[in-house]
């Protein structure tokens, strides 16, 4: 797994820009992935959500699998995260 490559302190981007949607069945994966990336220091959560209406509850999700609470935010587009990002 290249999780295991990553050094402490790593930022997470999540392109959700194409989504339409998502079975609720994948809650437990996404928050499986969220508790690897929370145990491996990830420092930085970069999310991108254009449409906030296909939020498919990756806050809520976060307060219970991010125990460290990274910084996250979320933006509209991938410009706007590259910006954040320092891309």
């Amino acid at each position: 797994m290249l999780l295991a490559d990553l050094a402490p302190g790593f930022r997470l981007l999540t392109d959700l820009g194409s989504l339409d949607s998502m079975d609720v069945k994948c809650a437990a994966e996404i928050g499986k992935m969220m508790e690897l990336c929370d145990e491996k220091g990830v420092a930085l959560v970069v999310r991108v959500i254009p449409d906030h209406a296909k939020d498919i509850g990756l806050s809520i999700l976060s307060r219970f699998h991010y125990r460290h609470a990274p910084h996250t935010v979320t933006c509209q587009n991938m410009m706007e995260a590259a910006k954040i990002l320092s891309l």
